[in-house]
């Protein structure tokens, strides 16, 4: 019988047998959770740091369970980045962690979100510790392909591959665990291309779907040099929306609790440390909002592909389910003036999009404005 923990785990069943096992006995120092964006594998890791806590294997209703949950748990340490990287000093105080005993007589668990992130010298530091493990530690790393990590560290873990869950898994997850309709629970699992967390946000708010139906009617607009032009700075415009509407309420608390801290708020006045740890805080956010950008970018370049994969699909006479049902109509027009040899090179062109700005760091705006002209149709 599966346990409450792993019921946010959509359509990754053998996943949650493994763990379970691991649970019950099959265990190792080290783990490397990997799978596609919203897979779940960070709340596979979590799920798993809660079930080693509990006296029942991850019931769900416990204290563990719940202090993991809300993230206050003693044994259980996480460790997540808005930034572009985690560096080493943040590794080493993990490391320095990790080696003390654990407050409670189970494990002292640590989960590192962002594996991917780690820089070089960040990497080496945590190598170390997973190669000289203290007995009742444990090792919980993410990364979308077990290929982001180092090889060394790649070689001393034990893998947990999470798969995209099925259009079909997300729809009925939100239909009923989140009380959602289940023609907006099936419109959101489809839109999302099995991302839960997208698919959730689909489903609830309004402005997160304008936005995708914004971006997804893009190619068609796509006629002239003028229309690509546009269509580039409006897609950066939303991203800079949305990144501002999830960013501009954490950097608000921050500066608050800055202010209290320094007693800004109660005395009046600033003290002379106060001025760099402003600048400091404020460089974060800057770092923050960069990354945060980025990623909405990259998901809207996500959207793009999604349209240009229905294209194809009409173009090869497939029977395979549009992702864009609803813009059946622009499919049919684009692939009736193009080719699939054609769309093959504008979803390339995507790619290198995001190529250039994830690892080039070529700014975003420049790198829309030739990726519409690389996907324009005159």
């Amino acid at each position: 019988m599966t346990a409450a923990v792993w019921d946010g785990l959509v359509g990754q069943a053998p996943v949650v047998e493994r763990l379970q096992r691991a649970v019950a006995g099959d265990m190792t120092h080290a783990w490397l959770f990997t799978g596609p964006p919203g897979s779940g594998r960070s709340n596979a890791a979590l799920a798993f740091a809660a079930a080693l806590q509990c006296p029942d294997g991850g019931c769900g209703h416990c204290d563990s369970c719940h202090q993991v949950e809300v993230g206050s748990h003693p044994d259980v340490g996480v460790t997540r980045t808005e930034k572009l990287s985690i560096g080493v000093d943040e590794v080493r105080e993990l490391v320095r962690t990790s080696a003390l005993a654990p407050a409670g007589r189970r494990w002292q668990v640590m989960v590192v979100e962002d594996a991917d992130r780690l820089t070089d010298q960040a990497a080496n530091a945590l190598l170390k510790a997973i190669e000289e493990p203290t007995e009742r530690t444990v090792w919980l790393l993410c990364a979308p392909t077990a290929e982001d990590v180092l090889p060394t560290i790649r070689s001393r873990t034990r893998p947990v591959v999470l798969a995209t869950p099925s259009t079909e898994a997300v729809a009925a997850f939100l239909t009923s665990r989140d009380g959602v309709a289940p023609e907006a629970a099936s419109y959101a699992a489809r839109a999302s291309q099995g991302h839960i967390g997208r698919a959730r946000a689909l489903a609830r708010d309004e402005d997160t779907r304008r936005r995708r139906v914004e971006v997804v009617g893009i190619p068609a607009r796509l006629t002239s040099l003028g229309a690509c032009m546009t269509a580039a700075a409006d897609l950066h415009a939303l991203a800079q929306e949305e990144a501002t509407a999830q960013t501009s309420e954490h950097d608000a608390r921050e500066k608050s609790e800055l202010d209290r801290a320094y007693g800004v708020v109660e005395r009046g006045r600033r003290p002379r440390e106060y001025a760099p740890a402003l600048r400091e805080m404020e460089k974060s956010q800057k770092t923050r909002a960069k990354r945060r950008i980025l990623d909405v970018v990259d998901r809207g370049l996500m959207d793009l592909v999604s349209v240009y994969r229905d294209v194809l699909m009409v173009q090869l006479g497939t029977s395979a389910e549009l992702v864009n049902a609803e813009l059946r109509g622009d499919v049919d027009r684009i692939a009736g003036a193009t080719t699939a040899e054609q769309t093959l090179r504008r979803i390339e062109a995507v790619f290198e999009a995001r190529e250039q700005m994830l690892e080039f760091n070529v700014p975003p705006l420049l790198a829309l404005e030739s990726l519409m002209v690389a996907l324009c149709q005159w």
